[in-house]
């Protein structure tokens, strides 16, 4: 364990090494000239990883699909010690169009020690004077995890299982613009969730299999087709200094498409943000997700994961609702690297009449950026909650 996070803390300092080391080979450039051939190599070799760094967020018209890649330490609490591997690329359909912000797609791929690993890729492709967008996610995941059970009271106690989880997800959102800022349009989404080898983590815990997942399937795959609507005033949606977002997905999961549970879920998300001072960006997230119907264990609300309520065990916290706020400052503090600090908020629940507000959790964090591309961040965040242990994470562009 202590050698796992040696390791671990030493490729964060590597990598906040070479960050910072590119920075200042802008300024500073070593001009003694070395007679040894060995030497010149060696010194041609670093020089070109740091001219890759220190030039990755510079803007390149002339290529018409700009990509970089990028790997490094990751830690959460759900997978432990890992390494990531990323690539992020931005891109115009019409080069020439100069107001129209950049689509952008990123590539991931993660490994732990754990066992756990997981490819994807995500994006957002816009088209030509922005007439339409469209929205994509698709990624593949095995994971050794723990289950609590449904409920707050469930995620509160000591009594959890162990399981192997194995999740597919695809989903694509095509948008057509209605209004300046406004879009609409179809989505569909499929999910596949296998979890197999169920152990108790302890032998007082009286709850068979069947009480903790419901009665229901240990695998359920579920298909949906639904509506969202897009209104989206950012500057720039990798990393927004001002606008609006604001995003509200219906969809719905029926009998007719091979669903073995039927049931539909609302969805919706506003984002603020707002310069304050100097190269401050007050951000703000809210989020609520509700799921009515015969709604699966697999498809419920969870609370917790890298992009809010950051330091939870994502899915320890589970319900059929979801209601989760946070607030953010994002600082720059030197040519390419700034900071963050965020307090949320999150609260899963049965139903409206059984919400508690007692039982709302408390989240909060700090983190450091490097500005990997052009408005493009890599974060490293450091998140924890009521009770639980910090956890480390790290990825590319914004939590939100």
């Amino acid at each position: 364990m202590y050698l796992r996070k040696l390791i671990f803390y030493l490729g964060i300092v590597l990598f906040l090494s070479v960050s910072i080391c590119s920075d200042i080979q802008a300024q500073i450039r070593d001009s003694t000239q070395l007679s040894n051939p060995i030497d010149k190599r060696k010194r041609k070799f670093f020089r070109k990883v740091g001219d890759y760094f220190r030039n990755a967020n510079k803007p390149k018209p002339h290529k018409r699909f700009d990509i970089s890649f990028i790997g490094g330490p990751q830690y959460a609490s759900s997978t432990q010690f890992g390494v990531a591997v990323m690539a992020a690329g931005i891109y115009k359909s019409d080069r020439d169009d100069k107001a129209t912000s950049p689509s952008n797609v990123t590539l991931f791929g993660v490994v732990s020690t754990t066992g756990f690993y997981m490819v994807g890729i995500q994006g957002t492709h816009i088209f030509p004077r922005d007439r339409y967008r469209l929205l994509y996610t698709s990624y593949f995941y095995s994971m050794p995890s723990d289950y609590w059970g449904i409920g707050y009271s469930a995620g509160m106690s000591d009594y959890r299982w162990r399981y192997q989880r194995l999740q597919t997800q695809l989903k694509a959102n095509f948008l057509f613009r209605i209004t300046e800022d406004l879009y609409l349009g179809p989505l569909a989404s499929f999910n596949y969730i296998k979890g197999r080898g169920f152990t108790k983590k302890n032998q007082a815990d009286r709850r068979t299999l069947d009480d903790i997942i419901a009665g229901q399937h240990r695998r359920v795959s579920s298909t949906g087709i639904g509506v969202s609507m897009v209104y989206d005033s950012r500057d720039v949606i990798t990393g927004a200094h001002k606008g609006i977002f604001l995003k509200i997905e219906q969809v719905f999961f029926p009998g007719f498409l091979g669903n073995k549970y039927a049931f539909a879920t609302t969805d919706a998300t506003l984002d603020l943000y707002q310069r304050v001072w100097k190269g401050g960006i007050l951000a703000i997230d809210l989020h609520g997700q509700g799921n009515y119907g015969d709604v699966p264990w697999t498809m419920m609300s969870r609370l917790g994961g890298p992009y809010r309520m950051r330091g939870y065990y994502e899915g320890r916290f589970r319900d059929n609702n979801i209601v989760e706020a946070q607030i953010e400052i994002r600082q720059h503090l030197w040519r390419r690297n700034g900071m963050v600090v965020w307090v949320g908020a999150g609260n899963v629940f049965e139903s409206i009449r059984k919400f508690d507000f007692a039982e709302t959790l408390p989240n909060f964090g700090i983190g450091y950026r490097w500005e990997f591309k052009d408005r493009v961040n890599v974060r490293i965040d450091v998140g924890t909650g009521k009770d639980f242990k910090p956890s480390f994470m790290i990825n590319i562009n914004e939590a939100f």
